[in-house]
């Protein structure tokens, strides 16, 4: 049985929930971000169980289709920012389409109804909050990090960082990045 978790995106989440599901006596045959499959079904107690500590844990299981498919984009958007280090081979819409099995007009419909706002404007904003993760860690300089989130240039990234935050990345690295950094500062 494959179950779909809302915010489930870092190892500290996949090992919460893998564990609340083992405590629950059941086995993860894989832990995914946003998803979990276990062996076999789980009863209506373990189930209800299982909701209050992904509550407690800040996360939610995920029920309804349209948000499952949802939560599905997103994660591959995230995967995909999080971990990119060439660029991708195909357009991006191609690529979601391909994964999800769905046209990507429908899925970007049914993203931007339930969102208020297009994948485009999503996958934006991750990029520039890798791109502030990436400033803030320091080893990588503005060039590198253009190249790795698949900037067409320097000038391309510099113009939709400004944009989205109002200043520029060097403006960033030596105000919000400079000695003791908040972790909280380089989140959107």
């Amino acid at each position: 049985m494959v179950l779909f978790i809302k915010n489930m995106v870092c190892l500290r989440c996949r090992m919460v929930v893998k564990s609340e599901l083992e405590k629950l006596g059941l086995y993860c045959i894989s832990v995914e971000p946003g998803q979990v499959e276990v062996l076999g079904p789980l009863s209506d107690k373990q189930l209800q169980n299982f909701k209050i500590a992904l509550l407690s844990a800040g996360l939610d299981l995920i029920e309804d289709r349209k948000d499952i498919l949802i939560e599905r984009i997103k994660t591959i958007i995230l995967n995909m920012i999080d971990n990119l280090d060439h660029p991708l081979k195909i357009n991006f819409s191609l690529y979601l389409s391909e994964i999800l099995n769905h046209d990507y007009t429908y899925l970007a419909n049914v993203f931007s109804a339930v969102q208020g706002i297009t994948i485009e404007h999503f996958i934006i904003a991750n990029k520039i909050r890798r791109v502030k993760e990436l400033i803030c860690d320091q080893q990588l300089n503005l060039t590198e990090i253009s190249w790795k989130l698949n900037y067409s240039s320097v000038a391309h990234l510099s113009t939709q960082f400004k944009k989205v935050t109002g200043t520029t990345p060097s403006h960033f690295k030596h105000i919000e990045c400079a000695g003791t950094l908040l972790p909280a500062m380089c989140e959107l």
